[in-house]
């Protein structure tokens, strides 16, 4: 089974307005064929409306979508030919596995055959043989999502779109279907692009990351890229840095900038221009947060909760100015105690300017 060949999908300038409620801004973007692109932010930033765009499921109030050299927004759904994965599945409840997933094929007028044999092949790359005379309710959630695959790869389409397709799934199938998504992937050669508010699961799976905010793209990046060096804060935040601190520089040079945040001096990496005497926030992750001995450089707070995750205990703890801080400690702590929280200064981000 192989996706059609094209070069490349490509955004320009796409924009959608909801009355005087701008969803998606100008979005330019291109992908290349086989790549696995998520788009990735919190509800609200545009990324499903983006999605929608693509498949022709909602029009565009600005801006074009191009297949190589034809340009496909004024096509209908059903003209692009792409396979879309949903949130909620979207199958027939009355019909069978195999007719859910061939019923794209009957549509198209696909000879009996070649349906069989097609979707043959589509249920035993999601792993669905010996499923595909029982009815949808008959099925866990995860083999639910399988067919839904099974229903969009089938017709052997350039793109699948999928939305937020593992969100109905409990954290043990979420990571199996993780896997599999990317292995079906891998496989057809396919390109996918894949909505998700999830940080962890655009890492695993992504070629590249799109991070959208308030329907403007902020980033585009490969994981490591967006994990290591976002270049906003807001950015940093979504991809995990969830510990943001203000201060003033204290001083900065060569992509490091020291912060003074009350009586303490932290230490970080700058991720966009810093003067010293601005104003700078630190962005810190809370894996990279821990407890140091009293007298040592750090930020100073009071102990509000601790939970143990197995190995360690995860914190929470507020500073006298109200900044709530998230870190990991070996020992569990009293709510009340004062503690200094350090981290290694290649794990701050230094951001200069407002939040």
């Amino acid at each position: 089974m192989n996706a059609a060949s094209f070069r490349e999908l490509r955004l320009d300038r796409l924009s959608r307005d909801f009355g005087s409620h701008n969803a998606l801004k100008d979005v330019s973007l291109t992908i290349g064929k086989g790549e696995f692109i998520a788009l990735l932010g919190p509800s609200g930033c545009g990324k499903s409306t983006t999605l929608n765009l693509i498949a022709g499921l909602l029009p565009a109030t600005g801006g074009g979508i191009w297949l190589d050299d034809k340009r496909i927004d004024p096509l209908r759904p059903e003209e692009r030919g792409f396979g879309m994965v949903f949130q909620n599945y979207a199958l027939f409840p009355h019909m069978s596995v195999n007719r859910n997933i061939g019923f794209g094929l009957k549509m198209r007028g696909v000879p009996r055959a070649e349906i069989d044999r097609r979707v043959a092949e589509a249920a035993a790359l999601v792993r669905l043989q010996g499923q595909t005379e029982k009815l949808p309710g008959q099925l866990s959630g995860g083999q639910q999502q399988r067919v839904a695959i099974a229903r969009a790869i089938v017709v052997e389409p350039p793109l699948v779109l999928m939305d937020e397709p593992l969100s109905n799934l409990d954290a043990k199938l979420r990571l199996e279907m993780r896997a599999e998504i990317r292995r079906i992937h891998n496989t057809l050669g396919a390109t996918t692009i894949y909505v998700t508010h999830d940080q962890e699961e655009a890492l695993s799976l992504a070629d590249r990351i799109v991070v959208l905010r308030d329907g403007v793209v902020r980033q585009v990046g490969t994981p490591e890229d967006l994990f290591s060096r976002p270049d906003h804060l807001d950015v940093a935040e979504f991809m995990g840095f969830r510990n943001k601190v203000k201060g003033q520089v204290a001083s900065a040079a060569e992509g490091r900038a020291t912060v003074a945040v009350g009586e303490a001096q932290i230490a970080g990496r700058t991720r966009n221009a810093v003067t010293a005497g601005a104003e700078a926030w630190l962005a810190i992750r809370p894996e990279d947060l821990h407890p140091v001995a009293a007298g040592q450089p750090g930020l100073t707070a009071q102990v509000v909760s601790t939970e143990f995750r197995g190995r360690e205990f995860v914190g929470f703890a507020r500073m006298a100015d109200g900044t709530d801080l998230s870190f990991l400690a070996h020992d569990k702590l009293s709510p009340g105690e004062t503690v200094t929280l350090a981290a290694e200064p290649d794990r701050v981000l230094v951001y200069g300017g407002a939040a």
